[in-house]
């Protein structure tokens, strides 16, 4: 019985579907992967076979992915021990290696095999091909009741982005390939820097003019006080759901990220739960979609 009624929604979906491939067909999507999605096998295979689709149907995917877990997992390998100031890894010359061998190498390219293997053409790069993402150091500084003065704090190769030079990118695209970006920079003293993925998205989305920016999380989206999906929001609701505190913590810096891509050209930004199955196809695809949706109208 629950087969048949899953049959029977198959129309539907397509139906549905089909204004939006008209609709989207040319342009761009940067889409940042990450979370359960890119860890659980099934999760991964899913995804790829949607983004596969997605450039199929005529609309041009743009990846940048994370690899948090990855990259702790692997200095844990090597008795590194990690070090973190306000959720940012701390990251000398020896743990920017491992960082540049697991983002630039080992996810990205399995990201790239993946998509590959299920029909698409992928190719993997990282900020440092061709001098595409630039960067700076991050300056980071706390204040505690214990001191007087707010203290710059050095957590190393940890970057923000201050250009893009989407040449590269737009190279890719119209050649008919899916780039897959790992977040990684190179400062004007030739340093690699270990860039937030979310950040990178944005940043990436903004430049190519994208039409959407889509996170991937581990979250069912922007939640209300009753944890209820919020969609459908508009900037000046966003920020009044700062003010009032219902969006704090971690999601403040992928709801900002969001905010910034859409009040610099992006037409819409997309925080999705990752851990769904095809949740890029139905947040994209369907009518209802099943995250949270921002626009700056």
């Amino acid at each position: 019985m629950s087969e048949n009624k899953d049959l029977n929604l198959i129309p539907k979906i397509l139906t549905e579907a089909l204004p939006y491939i008209q609709r989207f067909t040319g342009k761009t999507f940067v889409i940042k992967y990450g979370g359960n999605a890119m860890i659980d096998k099934k999760l991964k295979n899913s995804f790829a076979r949607d983004i596969v689709l997605l450039k199929h149907v005529g609309i041009n995917p743009v990846i940048v992915h994370g690899g948090g877990p990855q990259i702790g997992a692997y200095l844990k390998r090597l008795n590194i021990e990690s070090h973190f100031v306000q959720g940012m890894r701390v990251t000398d010359s020896e743990t920017m290696d491992v960082v540049e061998m697991v983002l630039g190498g080992l996810v990205n390219k399995e990201i790239v095999s993946l998509l590959n293997c299920n029909g698409g053409k992928a190719v993997g790069l990282t900020g440092k091909d061709g001098h595409f993402i630039s960067a700076k150091k991050l300056s980071v500084s706390r204040k505690s009741p214990e001191m007087e003065a707010t203290e710059i704090v050095d957590i190393g190769h940890v970057g923000e982005v201050t250009n893009i030079d989407s040449r590269v990118v737009d190279m890719l695209v119209n050649s008919d390939f899916i780039p897959v970006i790992a977040p990684i920079g190179v400062g004007p003293d030739g340093f690699s820097y270990n860039i937030n993925a979310d950040l990178v998205a944005g940043k990436v989305a903004e430049t190519l003019h994208a039409e959407k920016l889509i996170l991937l999380t581990n979250t069912a989206g922007l939640l209300d006080k009753s944890d209820k999906v919020l969609t459908g929001l508009d900037t000046e609701q966003v920020n009044q759901l700062i003010a009032d505190g219902t969006i704090y913590g971690g999601m403040l810096p992928k709801i900002r990220c969001a905010l910034e891509a859409v009040a610099n050209g992006v037409t819409s930004s997309h925080i999705i739960d990752g851990r769904v199955p095809h949740s890029t196809l139905l947040e994209i695809f369907t009518d209802k979609g099943i995250g949270t949706l921002i626009t700056n109208q």
